[in-house]
């Protein structure tokens, strides 16, 4: 054969072109380039006008466009915002519009950027829109000063069209003076949702001009609004007067009498202060005052000072465990008042204490607090009230006493029935130190209810009665003991009284399986009122008892398991007779023996002669009963009982007492007769007959039957078995074979 070089030729070019294109290949992928990772994902919810997310970066070397996917409607719903760079000026971003936006709502971003080598995914980002949410700027359309109120504008603005309806808003205020480059600003929120605002901007130069903006946000967002634009305004200038009323012109503020209220710091160690004030005893009656302004600095650092301004008698500011003071001045048409100072002290500084007992005690018309003092320097007390409710009060009244150590109010200026918590704090220069309180009524009366009692622990001649203290607003005085009444039904009434520190009591020596009923007393010095009847029942045995009980028994059982134990580890054979006891044998029965050696010697004739079919003759069967039978029997069993001797009678009863070993033979079955006289047909004798098992020789036979006349059938078909065979004699049935005569000759 011959083959032609062609197809190796062109197996060999086609294998190089191949290795080119793989090769290309590989060259191409060697030298793409995928787009950069979006990165830096921001996103910004323009309340009612768009969402809109940013990323980086913002310039590609090669052609690339993106893909934004939002899921939206708490991730229920889901869409796609497609941009490229050959038609938007900012390709690194992209927005979704109104009728999709829903607020609120949480989002899901997620940038994909592709270009002609393949796509990059950005991580996914989630979004709140409550906390991205930006608003247009506030517009600003007055800044003017009040008529007759110096140092103080009045701005007035137009809230943004474009904000929650729903949501207070955070405003942020900056100004300056017009020649000025330094701006301060001043953080405040409004919680009405009118759409003209105002803010009272105070602690101004007077007759000065002043440069306006504001900005604002939601509550929960991060972002804030643009600034507004600017506006001017000029304060009003020094020694305009204006009339307070038609008689007489407002003096200047007199002074202030300034105190506080310290709560524990929290987790960040921040602590709530919540400052009062209030004109100054001797102050005039026409004072009044349009303003307050406030400024506080750490102790040491007044570069950090803040400036506030209110017209409320109290201001609660969040300070951190630092010393801190706090400055407060009033302000009229005429001036302001002296500044009046308190230092706030850090949380970690210890307070001295002066005060050693107190007492409070009533008078005609009078609540008279004294106390003493182990500090002769210190003359200057603040005494503060209010009353002890189960929640924070919402009012504190302070008094400050100078050169004495009692303090007296008017009964009518305090409530009846109230409890109040008087402190008194002693004032030392700056420093105050620690409080002595008490707590005291102007009128006691009796509980508005009884305490709400409960009955535990339930036992045989004991319970346990708890009770709750009664709320605060219904006590109506000191509760100074608890009365417990208690009755057995159709008993006598006991009663156990307790002091009003104890909120439980145990009652012993009651009556099993009885019922009661019980009630709780609580008493002031005015009365007492008792709680609403419970009853409970006592129980008819305890636990104790039946653990007791339980605890004999299962002793007794584990006592008697312990010594059958040992028992059967000492004697193994006497248990092992007593819980497996040893059955009769009925082949080895002796009964043999008193029937004469012809009955044995046939056994063992017919064991001897066919060995093989000794499992089938043990199955006893029928045979037919010659016509005579029945008298043999009676002729022959008399023979029997001469033939057995009073000797071998004896042995065999001295064999029963002592337990041998020894089985006796009765008849596997039970004979059913029905009475019948004592000559018997011959038809019935053949009955009788084949009833008679096999092997048994006509002399056996003719005994056996005399015995059963001496006896009397009935008592043979009827009578009890023998008590010693009991568990040896089985119930078995003859098989009834039609070839009677073979097994009768086989037999023989």
């Amino acid at each position: 054969f011959q083959f032609s070089p062609q197809p190796a030729c062109i197996d060999l070019g086609t294998m190089w072109a191949h290795t080119l294109w793989t090769i290309f290949l590989l060259c191409k992928f060697s030298l793409a380039v995928l787009p950069a990772k979006p990165e830096n994902i921001s996103c910004v919810f323009y309340y009612e006008e768009n969402f809109t997310c940013t990323w980086s970066p913002e310039k590609e070397a090669g052609y690339t466009w993106y893909k934004v996917k939002r899921t939206y409607s708490y991730g229920y719903k889901s869409d796609i915002c497609l941009n490229d760079n050959s038609t938007r000026a900012n390709h690194a971003s992209c927005s979704f519009l109104p009728p999709t936006i829903t607020n609120p709502d949480n989002y899901t971003i997620q940038v994909e950027a592709q270009n002609a080598d393949g796509i990059i995914k950005s991580d996914i980002t989630h979004w709140s829109l409550d906390a991205i949410t930006k608003m247009e700027p506030p517009e600003i359309f007055s800044v003017k000063p009040l008529l007759g109120i110096k140092r103080m504008v009045q701005i007035k603005w137009i809230r943004p069209v474009l904000a929650p309806v729903s949501s207070a808003l955070k405003y942020t205020l900056r100004f300056r003076t017009v020649n000025s480059a330094y701006w301060m600003e001043v953080n405040f929120t409004k919680e009405d949702i009118d759409r003209d605002e105002t803010y009272n901007l105070t602690g101004l130069q007077a007759f000065t001009v002043y440069v306006i903006a504001l900005r604002c946000t939601t509550k929960e967002s991060m972002f804030w609004s643009a600034w507004s634009q600017e506006k001017m305004g000029t304060t009003e200038e020094e020694g305009k007067l204006v009339p307070c009323n038609s008689f007489s012109a407002c003096p200047a503020p007199y002074g202030l009498d300034l105190w506080r209220v310290l709560r524990s710091p929290t987790v960040d160690g921040r602590r709530l202060v919540r400052l009062m004030w209030k004109k100054t005893s001797g102050a005039p009656v026409l004072e009044k005052a349009l303003g307050y302004n406030i400024w506080y600095f750490p102790e040491n650092s007044t570069n950090f000072t803040e400036t506030l301004n209110t017209t409320n008698e109290t201001l609660e500011l969040y300070l951190g465990g630092k010393t801190y003071w706090v400055c407060v001045v009033s302000y009229n048409s005429l001036g302001e008042s002296p500044v009046a100072t308190l230092r706030i002290p850090a949380t970690d500084e210890k307070s001295f204490h002066c005060i050693e007992a107190m007492q409070a005690c009533l008078t005609q018309d009078h609540l008279v607090v004294e106390w003493r003092s182990s500090a002769p320097a210190v003359d200057t007390w603040m005494v503060e009230w209010f009353p002890d409710l189960d929640v924070e009060p919402s009012t504190i009244s302070w008094e400050s006493v100078s050169q004495a150590t009692n303090w007296t109010i008017r009964q009518d200026e305090l409530k009846p029935l109230w409890c109040y918590n008087i402190s008194v704090y002693p004032v030392l220069g700056d420093r105050v130190g620690e409080p002595f309180s008490i707590q005291a009524y102007v009128r006691e009366g009796i509980p508005s209810e009884g305490p709400v009692t409960q009955a535990d622990n339930i036992g045989v001649r004991t319970v346990t009665i708890k009770w709750k203290e009664i709320p605060k607003s219904q006590r109506n005085g000191f509760i100074t003991n608890y009365t417990i009444f208690y009755q057995a039904e159709d008993g006598k009434e006991f009663s156990k009284t307790v002091n009003s520190n104890i909120l439980q009591y145990d009652l012993e020596s009651l009556t099993r399986k009885t019922s009661y009923s019980l009630q709780v007393m609580a008493s002031t010095s005015a009365g007492g009122t008792n709680s609403s009847k419970i009853n409970f029942k006592t129980l008819s045995i305890s636990v104790l008892e039946i653990f007791f009980i339980t605890s004999l028994v299962g002793g007794g059982l584990l006592i008697l398991i312990i010594m059958t134990v040992a028992y059967g580890l000492k004697r193994p054979n006497k248990l092992k007779h007593l819980c497996w006891p040893h059955v009769p044998n009925p082949a080895e029965s002796s009964i043999a023996k008193w029937r004469g050696d012809d009955f044995k010697d046939k056994i063992n004739l017919k064991e001897s002669k066919d060995p093989v079919n000794m499992e089938e003759d043990r199955v006893l069967k029928p045979c037919f009963a010659p016509s005579d039978l029945i008298d043999k029997l009676v002729v022959n069993f008399e023979n029997f009982l001469e033939e057995v001797s009073t000797e071998e009678l004896g042995k065999g009863q001295e064999n029963i007492l002592r337990e041998e070993k020894n089985e006796y033979v009765t008849s596997p079955y039970r004979l059913y007769c029905p009475p019948i006289s004592t000559k018997i047909p011959q038809r019935k004798s053949r009955q009788l007959c084949s009833r008679i098992p096999e092997g048994i020789g006509l002399e056996s036979e003719e005994q056996l039957f005399s015995s059963v006349q001496s006896l009397g059938l009935d008592h043979l078909c009827e009578g009890e078995p023998n008590p010693y065979l009991k568990n040896s004699v089985t119930t078995r049935e003859f098989l009834t074979s039609e070839k009677h005569p073979e097994q009768i000759k086989r037999e023989v």
